[in-house]
Parts: structure tokens; C-alpha cells; sequence
């Protein structure tokens, strides 16, 4: 059996769902460790998964990770950087820390250490397969899923893609080369990198369904869609009584929340008053999850939430507003529930285009444009149009007979095997 490391880094929809890869993993014979950053230690211990730390060590609120005093961690990159080349030299530098002298027969990447992982994945002269959440690679079929809610047409799709490629390559060209100088690789230049990774067919599995994203028939050798991977729930966990007694005194709520998203945040004020006005004008009784926005809302049939498994939570709701997360979208159609979409960033507008395709959502709202009207007319469409719910549980019912994780576990045990 192999010894398995899986870097993750990202939000909790990004991190959660390789534990079940993870667990799975584990179940077959193999060794597991987690590298992640101190934010998800909780998370992956309390699935017995081994842990290692990426990155500095410091106290976060996981409602809210940016609360964190930079005053008295001078060293911690502003949130707002991560994704520029400073912010990608900060978060490899703390993965190959965590990692260079971990022993290991393979590296599982998540999409945000692919930078760092692979280079390190070379040093040890073991294979790198990486664990997405949404698709990335070039296709006709539509545009990478970082493009948001949009179609460019099929040739146009594919440009995209291959305009994406060259631009972070380049982006990221000098953080790519200090980490190869650091672990004494030869220079090699972006482009070569990623021609030899295409040439070696190297594998890329993807967490989502085949029946919400379909596998585009032009896609190389090695990229998979392997089903949803579905987050752990942690074996002690009990919902709060506040919320089985608002559960339990009247009909099915409707959900709004916004989980990880974090464009907006300097809207807090703002959109706590939209969602406010939106729900004293709809009526009806409300859940409403404070999340990384920290959104404030009151009222007689609301209750704010803090952080719940959504897993149990959904079946229990009559419709819901989210961001459309990878995580957040998987979990409302496993439990069959509809939504609208209010999506902010990165993969959140792909989502949302999918499921309006599909006659889950009614509706797509960007989060730079959300109004009150807008959202109550999201809101009376989904508890008033019985079609969106139908659809949902007819989706529900495919997804249930994939299983995601194992042939994940599969398609890594042939590769560990071909070589």
C-alpha cells in the first residue's frame, strides 16, 4: 500500500470534500495525511485523517479568518494578495515547508498548491495527480470555470482557455521558478512545464457530477469527472437547539446565505440591509447564515446561523439563496433543494449558469448587482414554481447512485500501479 499526501488549500467548500477522497483512501489500505492551513485542522482531525500544518500557526475564528490582528503576524500575506504572485510565493513556500521532508509515494493537489506541488512532486521523483472541484482545462464544451457565468461559443470557449493558460503562466512564471531554484531543479520555462504535463497525460480527477458537468468528449487522456465527493460529518455533531425548535414550529424556511465568498466584504452593512428588507417583504419564515460576509439580519420568523452541515441541513429547507460554491451547489443537490444564484467570484458564476441551465435556479443574481427586489422575486419564484424543486429531485436521485470517491480511489490505485 502507498503512503498519500493531500495538499489542500481554500475555502471550506475546497477543503471538505477531499476528506472523503481522503477517508476513502484510507479504507483501502493506504496511509493518508492532510496538509492544510491551521483554519481546517479541526476539520480534518475530527475525520481521523492525519494533519499537517501548512503554513504560519495563529488563532482564527473560522466565522471570520480575515478578523485575524496582521499587526502581530507581520509575515501573513493580506488576504486580498493571495492570488497575486506574492500571495502564490507565500502559500508554496508554506507548503513546501509543511512537506519537503514528508515521506510520500504520491501528492494529491488541490487547485491553489498545483503551483508549488508539482515542482515538489518532481524533486521527489513521485507522481502529482490533482483533485479539482470545477473544470480548468481547455474545451469547447465551455469556457474554465474561473470565466464565471458565461459562453463564448465553441471556438471562443476554447481561446479563453488557452488565453487563461498563458496569462497565469506568465503571472506566476518567477514564483514557479524560485520554488524550482529552492528545491535544486533545473530552469524550465512555464510553457515547457505545462507541455511535458500534457504529454505525460497527468491525471486531474474532477469532484462534480457527470450529470451536472458533463465530460467534454475533447478533453486529453487523464482528465476525469469522477462524481461529487461529499464532506465528513463529524461523528459528535448535534444541531443547535435554537434551531431544531425554529425547525420544528412551523413550515420549511428558506435558506440565504453566502458561506466562504468573500467579495463584498466591504459591503457587510449593505447587504445585511438587503437581505433584511428583502425578508420582511417575502414574509415568510427565514434562515439566514451569517458566513464570511457576517451578515446581520433579524426578524420575528428569522434566525441567524452560524456554521451547520449542510448535508443535514438542507433537506430540512423549502428553497435557498447561496453563492454557488462548488461545495454549497453540491450539497443543495444532493438533498434535492432549489436555489437562486447569487455568485461573487471564481467558479461561483459556472455553477449558477449550470444550474439555470438545468431548471434548478430560476435565477442568477450577481453579488455586485443584488437588490431587494430582485431577491424576493428569486425567493416567491422558488416556493410559488413547483418545476424547480421537480428538477432538483430528479438530479438528486442520479446523483445518489455515483460514487464519487471511489472511483476517485480507483482511478488513483491505477496510476500508483501503471508505474
Amino acid at each position: 500500500m502507498s503512503r498519500l499526501v493531500i495538499a489542500a488549500m481554500g475555502t471550506r467548500g475546497d477543503v471538505a470534500p477531499l476528506l472523503d477522497v481522503g477517508l476513502r483512501l484510507r479504507e483501502a489500505g493506504h496511509e493518508v495525511v492532510v496538509a492544510a492551513h491551521c483554519l481546517f485542522r479541526g476539520l480534518v482531525t475530527e475525520s481521523g485523517l492525519e494533519f499537517r500544518l501548512m503554513g504560519a500557526d495563529v488563532e482564527v475564528d473560522l466565522s471570520d479568518p480575515f478578523a485575524v490582528d496582521l499587526g502581530e503576524h507581520p509575515d501573513l500575506v493580506p488576504p486580498e494578495k493571495l492570488t497575486w504572485p506574492v500571495g502564490q510565493r507565500f502559500l508554496g513556500n508554506g507548503l513546501l515547508e509543511a512537506l519537503v521532508d514528508e515521506p510520500m509515494d504520491a501528492l494529491l493537489l488541490s487547485p491553489i498548491t498545483e503551483y508549488a506541488g508539482l515542482q515538489l512532486a518532481e524533486a521527489k521523483g513521485i507522481p502529482a495527480i490533482g483533485l479539482r472541484p470545477f473544470p480548468l482545462s481547455a474545451t469547447r464544451q465551455h469556457p474554465p470555470a474561473l470565466f464565471g457565468d458565461n459562453d463564448f461559443g465553441r471556438p471562443g470557449n476554447r481561446f479563453a482557455a488557452e488565453f487563461g493558460t498563458w496569462f497565469f503562466d506568465a503571472l506566476y512564471r518567477e514564483t514557479v521558478a524560485g520554488f524550482r531554484r529552492d528545491l535544486g531543479l533545473p530552469k524550465v520555462s512555464a510553457r515547457e512545464l505545462r507541455r511535458r504535463r500534457t504529454a505525460a497525460e497527468w491525471p486531474v480527477l474532477h469532484g462534480y457530477s457527470p450529470s451536472v458537468s458533463p465530460r467534454p468528449a475533447d478533453w486529453r487522456p487523464g482528465l476525469e469527472v469522477t462524481g461529487y465527493w461529499w464532506p465528513p460529518q463529524p461523528d459528535d455533531w448535534e444541531p443547535p437547539a435554537d434551531l431544531v425548535d425554529f425547525l420544528a414550529a412551523g413550515p420549511p424556511p428558506v435558506f440565504v446565505g453566502f458561506g466562504s465568498t468573500t467579495e463584498g466584504r466591504g459591503r457587510q452593512d449593505e447587504l445585511s440591509a438587503i437581505v433584511n428588507e428583502t425578508l420582511r417583504r417575502f414574509g415568510g419564515r427565514a434562515l439566514v447564515q451569517a458566513g464570511w460576509l457576517q451578515l446581520d439580519v433579524a426578524g420575528d420568523d428569522v434566525l441567524t446561523l452560524g456554521s451547520v452541515p449542510y448535508d443535514w441541513l438542507f433537506p430540512r429547507l423549502a428553497a435557498a439563496v447561496h453563492h454557488a460554491g462548488a461545495g454549497t451547489t453540491s450539497a443543495s443537490l444532493r438533498a434535492g433543494l432549489p436555489f437562486a444564484a447569487v455568485p461573487g467570484q471564481a467558479d461561483q458564476g459556472f455553477w449558477a449558469r449550470r444550474m439555470r441551465a438545468l431548471g434548478v435556479s430560476p435565477a442568477t443574481i450577481p453579488l455586485r448587482k443584488l437588490s431587494a427586489d430582485g431577491l424576493l422575486g428569486a425567493l416567491r419564484t422558488l416556493t410559488t414554481e413547483n418545476s424547480y424543486r421537480a428538477n432538483a429531485a430528479r438530479l438528486a436521485a442520479r446523483i445518489a447512485t455515483e460514487d464519487g470517491a471511489g472511483v476517485a480511489v480507483k482511478a488513483i490505485e491505477d496510476r500508483l500501479g501503471a508505474r
